[in-house]
């Protein structure tokens, strides 16, 4: 399955949850979760399914791929390789996710949303340990260090800063030169989401 391309603010109203797709958009009176509160379709509110067991760890698995704006297969294997890790399967999933370089730089700031980070990187604007990379799937290490490929800054990342976002503890960053720096691994207290990873794995693990 392809990414979605479609109304991002659909996907918010059918997980029933914000997913922070539109950046500054999410947390202004403009979001469709507070203007719409019914799931798309035109059955939309009216119409409730009781919800199975396996419905809820399904939806779970949807709306955290969704918010990482990753297809079934990245996220798939995203999980695989949690698994094979030693520590707790739920913690590395989130810190695999967490690791990416298009979600670094939308933590960072310097993307107001996820999917403008990912533009950003696969337009070649960034460069890891002085090696220019667009992949936005990259995943980062301890010590890793971020620059802007360019001298100027695109107009969208100077957009971007003016929000003053606040980066995570694990993550070092320098406003004024835009070095971004992995300083620690991202702990599971780190991710402020509601996210319910134990339903995630036991999905998977069926």
């Amino acid at each position: 399955m392809a990414v979605y391309h479609g109304p991002v603010c659909r996907l918010c109203r059918r997980e029933g949850k914000k997913l922070f797709l539109k950046g500054k958009r999410c947390s202004s009176a403009k979001c469709a979760i507070e203007r719409k509160r019914k799931r798309p379709g035109e059955l939309g509110k009216g119409y409730m399914r009781k919800e199975t067991d396996y419905g809820r760890h399904l939806r779970e698995k949807q709306r955290v791929k969704r918010m990482y704006r990753l297809t079934e297969h990245q996220f798939r294997n995203c999980f695989e390789r949690a698994s094979r890790k030693k520590g707790v399967t739920g913690e590395e999933l989130l810190r695999e996710l967490e690791l990416r370089l298009d979600n670094v730089i939308y933590r960072t700031g310097l993307g107001r949303s996820r999917m403008e980070a990912r533009q950003l990187v696969t337009h070649g604007h960034f460069m890891v340990n002085n090696r220019r990379v667009d992949i936005p799937s990259y995943v980062l290490g301890v010590a890793d260090i971020i620059t802007p490929r360019k001298s100027k800054v695109p107009a969208r990342i100077e957009d971007a800063l003016l929000m003053k976002v606040t980066p995570p503890r694990w993550i070092s960053f320098d406003r004024k030169s835009l070095k971004i720096e992995i300083a620690d691994l991202p702990r599971r207290d780190d991710v402020q989401e509601e996210i319910e990873e134990r339903l995630i794995v036991e999905l998977y693990s069926k």
